[in-house]
């Protein structure tokens, strides 16, 4: 899988191997299964042991493991665990994300720093540990999971925002630095997607929330057809496009008629939240 995009050629995803972070559930889950179905040797790896298990039986998966994207030691333990059954892979899917939600100043400092760690530091140490194994073979594929919230800055979800927008600063960068090493960078940036991680939420007014197989079908789509990155849904896509050529009034007014401004503030269901949040809290 090569990284010229004015080249783009169709590729088997047949006995690929593919590292996934944050497998256990979600968007994360839904691709494992996706590409193990087109045929491809996936590892999952996940910091909730209970749930990886669960998720590797349900799979039918040979080969996971506890994975903290946090902490280097555990992210480079992995992947060489993956390599060593089975095979060096040939894709990294950066997924692993929490995403807890409030007024600004009412943040946990803690909180903040776990979402930096795991949203942007995680993908940071994971790409630069698949770089390391996949340039010298001038072959392999990144794929970072961001966010459309990394372009759509919503009220309510600031570092969640930050930590996306970094997620896209960092992998566009990434692939121009590589651009003709044989090894593609892409970015998928979904919009609210039926997973846990909007439990509790209303997504865009008059738009329908994403769900994860479509994530996942967007991240299939890049490794067999490579290109700089996917938005899902197309439409929200279409649509935060659209907002940039806008005069700023108008591109905000829209936002809060689409219900921006409450979405992550008034419009959330604390009670319906709850779980997700301690559990995105934990360690």
């Amino acid at each position: 899988m090569g990284a010229d995009w004015d080249v783009m050629t169709s590729s088997s995803l047949r006995g690929q191997v593919v590292v996934i972070t944050g497998g256990a559930r979600g968007i994360g889950y839904a691709t494992a299964r996706t590409l193990i179905e087109r045929g491809a040797r996936v590892a999952i790896g996940d910091i909730d042991e209970t749930r990886l298990l669960a998720a590797a039986d349900e799979l039918g998966l040979e080969v996971t493991g506890r994975l903290d994207v946090t902490d280097g030691e555990s992210f480079r333990a992995f992947y060489s665990m993956v390599s060593e059954r089975l095979g060096t892979p040939d894709v990294l899917i950066n997924n692993a994300g929490i995403m807890p939600v409030g007024p600004t100043l009412e943040e946990p400092e803690e909180a903040a720093r776990r979402m930096v760690d795991i949203n942007l530091h995680g993908v940071i140490t994971g790409t630069k540990i698949a770089l390391a194994s996949m340039l010298p073979r001038r072959n392999g594929h990144i794929i970072n999971i961001a966010s459309m919230a990394g372009e759509a800055f919503v009220p309510g979800a600031a570092t969640y925002c930050a930590t996306k927008a970094a997620v896209i600063a960092f992998t566009e960068a990434v692939r121009l630095e590589h651009r003709t090493s044989g090894v593609s960078v892409s970015l998928v940036l979904p919009t609210f997607t039926n997973t846990e991680l909007v439990a509790g939420t209303t997504g865009p007014r008059g738009f329908r929330n994403a769900e994860p197989e479509e994530i996942a079908d967007a991240i299939a789509g890049l490794l067999e057809r490579p290109r700089p990155r996917a938005y899902v849904t197309r439409v929200m896509g279409q649509v935060l496009a659209a907002q940039r050529f806008m005069p700023r009034s108008v591109a905000e007014g829209l936002a809060r008629r689409l219900g921006g401004e409450q979405m992550f503030l008034a419009g959330v269901d604390p009670s319906a939240r709850q779980a997700y949040e301690q559990r995105a809290g934990k360690s």
